[in-house]
């Protein structure tokens, strides 16, 4: 049936509400979290207010809400959005960003919109970070769908094609918008590059070319810029892990702490700048090259839009001075503000638990952390 045809990837509908918010309930990890999530709300009254919850709306518009609205003031210095004025509120949009937070890349935003007026978005997310079906209950109430991943090739391109076919139908048909990462996978080394395998899948369900596929889509690139990243420790770790044993894979342990320290670690100044749809960008664009040359070329666009629109901070400025030994930017930040980086840099290695802890090879690795959105910005400024 036509109406089943999505039923394994799309997020929760109102009327599947009550039976998973009592699968929620009744589920001991997620009660052990309740307190976190409103410490201000008695637990019991919580539980009877998710019980008497109608909607999927009533659930992001008073948990959702109440929740990130808390962690952003708790963990973040400033939490702000700019470029709304480039939104129609008629249209729906594909909003693809930086992968900077495994969940709060998406959470931020959506609910910075709720503010603004504008309908939430459905959110794409991996089920290889559904470790627990409480997990899964809750990002799908959240409007997720679900990107499958670790499948054979046959797998992975049947996957990709519904994928992509649900999107058209949210986006295009539904008149619902969506939220993608530029890449799957955080950018590590925050060098933020959009993966023309993302674009390809959601070229594959459209009916016309490349560019009016991708046009209908309505992509608008989202810039997000932390001024500290919480879980700038852990990349790095994981990259001399990977440089040590090319084999190594994270475990679900180290996936949790990795989404648990970037919700709750402290986050300094965040920013997210919405850049103008760019479909008549891509109706005005040569589309007789050849397809991998095209996809090449648009996933450029999208990068250049992104770099362009880094909100840059202290650090970056001080990061990329002291990988390069200069002074280049000296005029960008204070002697105070240099030396509150660097005792931040270190308090941050010291989180690192290696055996074969190799410094110069981490502290090289967080200072391009920082170092990268300034470089970008440079270059696209300069090619802009």
């Amino acid at each position: 049936m036509e109406s089943q045809r999505y039923d394994d990837i799309r997020p929760f509908r109102d009327e599947e509400l009550p039976d998973a918010i009592t699968r929620l309930l009744q589920d001991p990890m997620f009660n052990a979290i309740l307190p976190f999530v409103a410490p201000i709300i008695p637990e019991e009254k919580l539980k009877a207010d998710l019980r008497a919850l109608k909607s999927i709306y009533e659930f992001q518009h008073t948990l959702i809400h109440t929740f990130m609205t808390g962690l952003g003031k708790r963990t973040t210095d400033a939490l702000d959005l700019s470029g709304f004025k480039y939104l129609d509120k008629t249209k729906n949009y594909t909003y693809v960003t930086n992968h900077r937070d495994i969940i709060l890349d998406s959470a931020f935003l959506n609910i910075m919109m709720m503010d603004k007026g504008i309908d939430t978005f459905e959110i794409a997310i991996g089920d290889n970070l559904l470790m627990y079906p409480w997990i899964s209950d809750l990002v799908r109430i959240n409007k997720s769908f679900l990107v499958k991943r670790n499948l054979s090739i046959r797998q992975q391109l049947d996957s990709s094609l519904e994928l992509s076919s649900y999107i058209y139908n949210r986006v295009v048909d539904s008149k619902v918008s969506v939220w993608i990462a530029q890449r799957e996978g955080r950018a590590k080394d925050s060098d933020d590059r959009t993966q023309e395998s993302v674009l390809k899948m959601l070229n594959l369900g459209g009916s016309g070319s490349v560019l009016e596929n991708l046009a209908s889509l309505n992509i608008v690139p989202v810039t997000i810029s932390y001024e500290y990243d919480p879980c700038d420790y852990l990349k790095a770790k994981e990259m001399q892990q990977k440089r040590d044993d090319p084999d190594y894979i994270k475990t679900q342990r180290e996936d949790l702490l990795n989404m648990k320290t970037g919700m709750t670690g402290y986050k300094g100044r965040v920013f997210y700048k919405i850049c103008p749809c760019i479909s008549n960008e891509l109706l005005n664009m040569e589309g007789e090259m050849h397809k991998n040359e095209l996809f090449t070329k648009i996933a450029r666009l999208m990068d250049n839009r992104i770099h362009r629109n880094y909100h840059l901070y202290p650090g970056n400025y001080i990061a990329t001075d002291m990988l390069d030994g200069l002074d280049t930017f000296a005029h960008c930040y204070s002697v105070k503000e240099k030396e509150q980086f660097a005792v931040y840099l270190e308090k941050q290695l010291g989180k690192i638990d290696l055996e074969g802890k190799d410094e110069p090879f981490l502290r090289k690795r967080m200072l391009e952390m920082y170092s990268n959105p300034l470089k970008n910005k440079l270059e696209a400024d300069k090619n802009q």
